[in-house]
């Protein structure tokens, strides 16, 4: 797969020339950040957005510029919805299916970050359960609305090689809580979902792939004071190999483009049930500490599926036949 962008592009540069117009996308998080930044490009090439949001008034503030920027063609429409309540899951996943309306692409793009221990509505570990459980719900709630050829896209991070998932822990009973524990299973879990849907649904010509964004300024850091961010970044670069570039920040319009490059752009064999950073797709990278590649127990199919069974039974829902 040929490809000529890379960790400084951006989402007006990936999707420059491309015309998105008759397309729908879902984003959830669409009230800061990455989540703003998707949303009023796809807007601005055409597309029609559904923009998910726990705060709707927050998020109309946020989107201004979505509507501003949106090309003939371009819309925003804003969702409730609540990724740590199962019962807004499903509320705005029915609401969709009952609008019938189908969609393109799903960027799985909300989520929280190194939180202090907790729980969701539904008593899931608050990391684990917004950032998988809530999007294992919905997407399965709404496949049903993925035409063939559409994508979905899930946003991981780096921070998988924290931890792999734990299917006889996930809310933290028997173990000591960290944060970045918590942090690390959520994202391993948003790959591991990624390749069994992709498995489950390729048949008819959806894919499905993972994406890390970067390292971006934006609210998913709220939690980390100043003092603990200074002391990641030393550890990030203390891992590198000899002469590797210093840990950097990317501004939103590059952590967003790999999303919309997966999204839209990228071949969709290529990336489907695979992890995709800096617009390219991933290498296995099993050595601790390396900020590059992916760990190859995010991308193991077995464990793929053992975690989308466990998620059936921890949400009390069937999604398809295995």
């Amino acid at each position: 797969m040929t490809n000529s962008f890379g960790a400084t592009s951006t989402t007006d540069e990936v999707l420059r020339g491309i015309d998105l117009s008759g397309k729908r996308v879902l984003v959830t998080g669409v009230s800061a950040g990455l989540g703003v930044e998707s949303a009023r490009a796809l807007a601005a090439h055409g597309a029609e957005v559904i923009g998910t949001a726990r705060d709707l008034s927050k998020a109309q503030g946020a989107t201004q510029q979505v509507r501003a920027q949106a090309a003939r063609g371009g819309a925003l429409h804003l969702v409730q919805l609540d990724l740590a309540s199962l019962d807004s899951v499903r509320r705005c996943a029915d609401g969709l299916v009952a609008l019938g309306k189908p969609f393109d692409v799903i960027i799985a793009n909300a989520g929280v970050m190194a939180c202090p221990k907790g729980t969701t509505v539904d008593g899931f570990e608050t990391q684990f359960g917004t950032n998988h459980l809530g999007h294992f719900v919905l997407v399965n709630r709404i496949a049903s609305l993925l035409r063939p050829g559409s994508r979905l896209v899930n946003l991981s991070s780096a921070g998988h090689r924290y931890s792999d998932v734990d299917l006889e822990d996930p809310n933290f009973e028997r173990s000591p809580y960290a944060e970045f524990t918590a942090y690390g299973r959520s994202k391993t879990a948003n790959v591991l979902f990624a390749v069994e849907f992709d498995r489950r649904h390729k048949a008819r010509g959806v894919r499905a792939t993972a994406v890390h964004p970067g390292a971006i300024r934006t609210e998913l850091s709220r939690h980390l004071t100043p003092e603990a961010m200074e002391k990641l970044i030393a550890q990030i670069n203390a891992s590198q190999p000899k002469g590797a570039a210093p840990f950097s920040y990317k501004s939103i319009p590059q952590g967003a483009a790999t999303s919309l490059w997966a999204a839209c752009v990228a071949d969709a064999a290529a990336i489907g049930a695979r992890y995709c950073e800096d617009c390219h797709v991933a290498e296995l990278a099993s050595a601790p500490g390396v900020r590059e590649g992916v760990q190859p127990y995010a991308l193991d199919p077995q464990r793929a599926q053992a975690l989308w069974r466990k998620s059936e039974e921890w949400v009390g829902e069937r999604f398809g036949a295995d």
